[in-house]
């Protein structure tokens, strides 16, 4: 459930500005039109969001099991920052 939310709400906030989004529970994929190593950067020095690149263009979010609604807020907040 909280992967499907994580999805929908990334598609919702940053859908136009990124390629495809994909996964299966927690484990999403956000491919990314430029290269996703500028934006896991930004992410992480700026956001303290760590993700993990899934080839040239591709973010990878792979939060923990028991990601809160507060953390994922900022995690969505966090990408169409970055990525919007």
């Amino acid at each position: 459930e909280v992967g499907a939310e994580l999805q929908d709400r990334l598609e919702t906030e940053i859908g136009d500005e990124v390629r495809e989004i994909r996964g299966e529970g927690l484990l999403v994929g956000v491919e990314v039109g430029r290269g996703a190593n500028r934006a896991l950067k930004e992410l992480a020095l700026n956001h303290q969001v760590l993700a993990l690149p899934a080839g040239r263009t591709v973010v990878r979010l792979l939060p923990p099991l028991t990601i809160g609604d507060d953390e994922l807020d900022h995690v969505v907040d966090a990408m169409s920052e970055v990525i919007g």
